[in-house]
């Protein structure tokens, strides 16, 4: 934030491109990668928990990519996972920012394994004196249920438009409390941010492997502090925690699909490097 307001862009840019990386080496590691959610894990948290070989939950797990909320959107290869969500969750939990317990967080493909807190530290200790992950297996129990796979026809039908004011104008006309519950959390988050989010989602459905998605999202955070909502939103949640923040946009029905465009298109030799380890 000290150097984005100073007109320093590249120092956040490194840091982006430094964490997308590591996210990226995570996800391809050819060792058992064991990660225990505890508590909140959000944001870069996902990032260096979500795309391990083994992703335990419990039951104070909170999960959740809240990025559209300081004026980002879901990275640390957030949006990879959330395109693979069942149906379109993806776009419900990506835009709104809707927090997962350990039962959602593995419908939604964001854990595997559900392991009651008491069991952990045993397990972590067996983890260390054996280096067998197959005593994760034997420690897991069945999940408790969530509330993800009852929204997977309400997600269908409201946020799957070509864009994101469609969504809202779905929403709009629904009149029931699951929508009326999208709309809050919707208003609560950068409307260029939610639009970027949903576009970014869609773009990278499809796509092989993590890397073209830590790309597309290298793409909006290269140009978030110069062009986009970031640095009003860090003001707003973390320096001066006034929570209004003033928004480039109005609302997602009155964000120009050309301001999408311009955050997420190519960005040429700038585009996000695996090979090459930034020094900063």
């Amino acid at each position: 934030y000290r150097t984005g307001t100073s007109g320093d862009y590249d120092y956040g840019r490194k840091f982006w491109a430094d964490e997308y990386r590591l996210n990226a080496k995570i996800a391809e590691y050819p060792k058992p990668y064991v990660a225990f959610m505890q508590g909140f894990t959000m944001g870069g948290g996902v990032g260096v928990s979500c795309h391990g070989s083994h992703r335990i939950v419990g039951d104070s797990s909170q999960i959740a990519m809240p990025e559209c909320g300081i004026g980002l959107i879901p990275d640390v290869g957030g949006s990879f996972i959330l395109s693979r969500a069942p149906g379109h969750l993806g776009e419900y939990l990506g835009t709104t920012g809707f927090r997962m317990g350990p039962g959602d967080a593995i419908h939604a493909g964001f854990a595997d394994i559900y392991i009651p807190e008491p069991a952990w530290a045993g397990l972590i200790e067996a983890l260390e004196t054996t280096g067998d992950p197959a005593a994760i297996e034997e420690a897991a129990r069945p999940a408790p249920e969530g509330v993800l796979p009852s929204r997977e026809d309400f997600a269908a039908r409201h946020f799957r438009g070509a864009e994101m004011a469609d969504v809202i104008r779905s929403l709009e006309t629904d009149g029931g409390d699951t929508a009326r519950d999208a709309l809050k959390l919707l208003s609560r988050q950068s409307p260029l941010s939610i639009a970027c989010a949903y576009a970014a989602i869609g773009r990278v459905r499809g796509l092989a492997g993590i890397r073209p998605a830590l790309e597309m999202e290298y793409r909006y955070t290269y140009r978030a502090m110069e062009h986009g909502d970031f640095l009003e939103g860090i003001r707003a949640a973390i320096i001066d925690k006034d929570r209004t923040p003033n928004w480039r946009h109005r609302d997602a029905t009155s964000v120009p699909t050309a301001d999408v465009t311009r955050m997420l298109m190519p960005l040429g030799r700038d585009a996000l490097k695996f090979e090459t380890e930034s020094k900063t």
